[in-house]
């Protein structure tokens, strides 16, 4: 099989997915993750089997089946059909429907996260755990970890200011990120993670020792800023968000010159060579 970022590998078995490039998520093929699991002959019977487990979740009143969505994913025959496709998060509750011994790992796996997070909403300091052991396992060394984190504290502090100072946290947290971000940076936010070939990843966890200072800087600045003019709604905080972000822009620029090399970088974590990814059981 030829490497196609349209497919992905469940132990030996390919599941086609969609990336929305507006979304910045994947979408994967209900029925070739159904097949898979519930180890159908073949992609017939597998629609089938779908087709009654959709009937017995309507009937029991999930939601989960109108959270699926139909995308056109090219078929055995090489044609562009439609399909039902669903995001990670749906994808997860319509395994936790499916009595297959395939499916148990991920179940005990979601029950394990599940547990683990209530866990963390008492106790904080155990996401903070949890995050410092995850960077570690992906070889990050601990000065970038302890960079990390202290960027983290100063991204809350801007948005805890936001959140008080009546921006929405929905689509407005974004607009501004993405206002500093253009401003130090010289790119968006969806920009600067194409250029680290990024697909739903977090663009701070594939960020250089630069590129976090500068994000940090700029963040700072901005809430700095808003604070000095008392800045209410999204209107006034954007313009404090030009302004921040412009500061560390400044400096950035300063730095290029001096040591003539660009702060943005393509430079990422991932492993190289894995355009496929395979999922253990």
């Amino acid at each position: 099989m030829s490497h196609n970022k349209s497919i992905i590998l469940f132990e030996v078995e390919p599941v086609r997915r969609s990336w929305s490039e507006k979304e910045e998520k994947w979408y994967f093929s209900v029925v070739d993750v159904v097949r898979v699991l519930t180890e159908q002959a073949d992609f017939q019977t597998a629609r089938k089997y779908w087709n009654k487990l959709k009937e017995r979740l309507r009937l029991e009143g999930s939601q989960t089946v109108t959270n699926c969505h139909q995308l056109k994913l090219q078929a055995e025959d090489g044609k562009m059909r439609l399909t039902d496709v669903a995001d990670a998060e749906v994808l997860f509750r319509l395994i936790q429907s499916i009595p297959s011994p395939k499916a148990e790992p991920f179940k005990l796996w979601l029950a394990k996260v599940g547990y683990e997070r209530l866990k963390e909403t008492v106790d904080p300091e155990g996401a903070v755990n949890r995050a410092r052991k995850n960077w570690l396992a992906l070889g990050r060394s601990a000065k970038w970890i302890e960079q990390r984190m202290r960027g983290q504290e100063i991204r809350n502090k801007l948005t805890d200011y936001w959140g008080d100072h009546g921006v929405s946290e929905d689509v407005e947290y974004a607009k501004l990120t993405d206002i500093i971000h253009r401003e130090w940076s010289g790119v968006s936010v969806k920009d600067h993670k194409q250029l680290k070939n990024l697909k739903g990843h977090n663009l701070r966890d594939h960020m250089s020792e630069a590129e976090m200072l500068f994000t940090s800087l700029a963040e700072l600045s901005t809430r700095q800023v808003a604070e000095k003019e008392i800045a209410e709604g999204y209107v006034k905080n954007a313009t404090a968000a030009v302004k921040g972000g412009r500061v560390a822009g400044n400096a950035r620029q300063e730095l290029e010159k001096l040591t003539g090399k660009k702060v943005v970088s393509p430079n990422n974590f991932l492993l190289p060579g894995k355009d496929f990814k395979k999922i253990k059981k």
